[in-house]
């Protein structure tokens, strides 16, 4: 089994509930990664941002997860069936915007925003790309709607 199939395979677990599982099974993997395997680390952490129960070990993982993608070019996200690297781009700013946003740090939220909507065009015309433009629309609405109660 390559690191790949242990990393989806843990995050199936979690995706199909077995949260807990699919957690251990992700910092497994995440032990066991290099610090210059970008590419699995961008994905490991993007996931493990969503299994966190505290919102700042959350927010953690998402900056993880946007640090390790800098570093990933296209043909590296491949083995999960993502052509460019480009395009995971939008879901890692939204997921990061969000958690600023529910921290309370609208200015850092804003730029997770504005990256995010930059970065879409390179989301395809399907579900997944769907999802995450009403994503981005959603924070733009709660960023705009806590500045106003401020």
């Amino acid at each position: 089994m390559t690191q790949w199939d242990s990393i989806t395979a843990a995050i199936a677990l979690a995706l199909g509930g077995e949260k807990a599982a699919g957690q251990r099974g992700l910092v497994r993997c995440w032990r066991a990664s290099g610090e210059t395997d970008h590419a699995q680390r961008c994905v490991m952490a993007h996931y493990l941002a969503d299994l966190q129960p505290d919102l700042a070990d959350e927010v953690l993982w998402d900056e993880r997860a946007l640090s390790a993608h800098h570093h990933v070019v296209d043909g590296d996200l491949a083995p999960i069936g993502i052509s460019t690297a480009r395009g995971l781009a939008p879901s890692l700013h939204l997921n990061l915007g969000d958690g600023y946003l529910r921290q309370g740090r609208l200015d850092d939220a804003e730029v997770q925003l504005h990256a995010g909507l930059v970065a879409q065009d390179a989301l395809a015309v399907d579900g997944y790309g769907a999802l995450i433009r009403r994503g981005l629309a959603g924070l733009a609405t709660r960023i705009s709607t806590a500045r106003a109660a401020l």
